[in-house]
């Protein structure tokens, strides 16, 4: 731990939303030139504690303080004012203005703006962390990792003294993650203090000094980082001992504590999905357009009966919208979608889900109906089958409900209000909605993010499951670790277009985030 006066200290902050107390007492520091990173299973209370530190929430009881002071925040203006700044995963940049008017519009009021004297200051928090970037360039123009770095001058523009950076690499590319961490090293080295919120234990072990470890609302752990094991932080995160095999078949935890990842388990010789020669999921020349711009342009792929297919891709290049149009919430522009050798490009969700497709969106929380219970939320796919002479069969849909929370591990009563439960609970509902029809394809949209290790864990077991059983799946996910080790194949989505195909094993970090960029083309 650093011996140096803290820049920023957080002195029994405590925080409640009615009953839950999302933040128990907690107190931390951050001294000048130290890199804290803070982990937390999903739920933890992270997200309360930086928007607390930011101004945005108001604490119960305890104070935060810079230099010593003690600060009253009502709004982040406070906590720029006071030398705190903070960038998000989703960033907050005006695409038609450009870098020196999005840093303007942070940093100055009404009136005229001197021009000249403020393209310098742009100029010089720029060079302040290494960043090249024409100040009058159009953000729209911008990649997602240059869009980063703008948020960066622009909390240093407001003389930042510490830097909050929540969950900063969920959307770049390998090489923008290094950017990132060489920008991180330049802070450092200039005094600032930077807190590090993420949930990946090797970049945690890459670039930070000490690790602090949240646990529901409370601090349970703190660590120097070159002292602790990825092991004994997992443990601290999920309050329990990590076995070995678990570390050993995630590739994260495994690469960060020297483990080989464990092999993929060999495929079922029986199935109760029917392996077939015929695609389990099939796509074909498919386009879909918003007000006249091609976000998917003529995309063509193919997943196999027993296989898991990956697509990668920086965030905005297509994703959403290919979900959107295999599930049947978007009406493709022209192509053909198959499912296991059904044309359904015309069809309903329902009847999409009758010929086989499975579907796990990005959006979670808006899958479900917050209202309704937990048994309630598990049939709304499948309500005919619980309707007797136009009645729903609640006696049946408490059985079924019983029976998926105990197949699927879902930590919950049948009568729970969904709205209640965790991310990675809410996660295991879905997955229960979905595979318990045993569909022939599955699409599955950002499966872990957000979830904690065990419930990341847990997914992709369930979609190995499926594998070994004969379906398909199509994974659609941001998370390089996660496409390495769970897909057989990636594909890299490219300006909604599918531009180049790796084997998984082949998939390094650089050849990735090259073909991500659109520099490496080979289809």
């Amino acid at each position: 731990m650093s011996s140096a006066a803290p820049l920023l200290e957080l002195d029994g902050v405590t925080k409640r939303f009615g009953d839950l107390v999302a933040n128990d007492a907690i107190s931390l520091t951050v001294a000048p030139g130290e890199v804290v990173a803070m982990l937390g299973e999903n739920g933890a209370g992270k997200s309360t504690l930086m928007k607390t530190v930011y101004g945005l929430v108001r604490p119960d009881a305890g104070v935060v303080r810079v230099e010593g002071r003690a600060l009253t925040l009502r709004s982040p203006r406070d906590a720029m004012a006071a030398g705190i700044g903070m960038v998000t995963q989703e960033f907050s940049l005006v695409e038609t203005m450009t870098v020196r008017e999005n840093v303007a519009l942070s940093g100055v009021g009404l009136g005229r703006v001197d021009v000249r004297r403020h393209r310098a200051r742009v100029e010089e928090a720029m060079e302040r962390i290494g960043v090249h970037l024409e100040p009058e360039r159009l953000v729209s123009t911008l990649s997602i990792g240059e869009r980063q770095r703008v948020e960066i001058v622009k909390a240093l523009f407001h003389d930042c003294k510490v830097l909050i950076l929540d969950e900063p690499t969920a959307v770049l590319t390998p090489q923008d993650v290094r950017a990132l961490f060489r920008t991180v090293e330049r802070l450092k080295a200039a005094g600032l203090g930077v807190l590090f919120v993420s949930h990946k234990l090797r970049e945690v072990a890459e670039i930070s000094d000490r690790v602090v470890v949240l646990r529901r609302g409370t601090l349970v752990g703190e660590r120097v980082t070159s002292e602790v094991s990825s092991r004994e932080l997992a443990a601290l995160m999920m309050g329990s001992t990590v076995p070995d095999a678990a570390v050993a078949a995630d590739s994260d935890l495994a690469a960060a504590v020297g483990l080989t990842p464990a092999a993929p388990a060999p495929e079922a010789t029986t199935t109760s999905v029917e392996a077939s020669s015929t695609p389990a999921l099939r796509v074909d020349g498919v386009t879909y357009e918003v007000r006249g711009y091609p976000v998917l342009d003529r995309v063509d792929l193919e997943v196999a009966p027993g296989e898991i297919v990956g697509v990668a891709g920086i965030s905005g290049n297509g994703q959403t919208e290919l979900t959107g149009v295999l599930a049947g919430t978007l009406a493709a522009g022209a192509g053909r979608v198959e499912v296991a050798g059904r044309d359904v490009t015309h069809r309903s969700v329902a009847e999409r889900l009758a010929a086989g497709l499975g579907r796990l969106t990005e959006d979670r929380r808006g899958s479900v109906i917050p209202q309704l219970s937990v048994e309630q939320n598990l049939v709304l796919e499948d309500l005919p089958a619980f309707t007797r002479r136009g009645v729903l069969d609640n006696a049946a849909i408490r059985r079924h409900a019983e029976e998926l929370i105990e197949r699927f591990d879902i930590r919950a009563r049948p009568s729970d209000a969904i709205a209640t439960l965790s991310g990675g609970n809410m996660q295991k509902v879905l997955l229960a909605r979905t595979l318990w029809r045993e569909p022939r394809a599955l699409v599955a949209a950002q499966p872990t993010r957000g979830l904690d290790v065990g419930a990341y864990r847990y997914v992709h077991d369930q979609l190995e499951t499926l594998k070994a059983r004969g379906g398909g799946v199509l994974v659609i996910s941001e998370d390089l670790d996660e496409l390495r080790t769970l897909c057989d194949r990636i594909l890299v989505l490219f300006r909604g277009r599918i531009i180049d195909e790796v084997a998984a094993t082949e998939a390094t970090d650089d050849r990735l985030g090259r073909m991500m960029a659109g520099d490496e083309v080979h289809a």
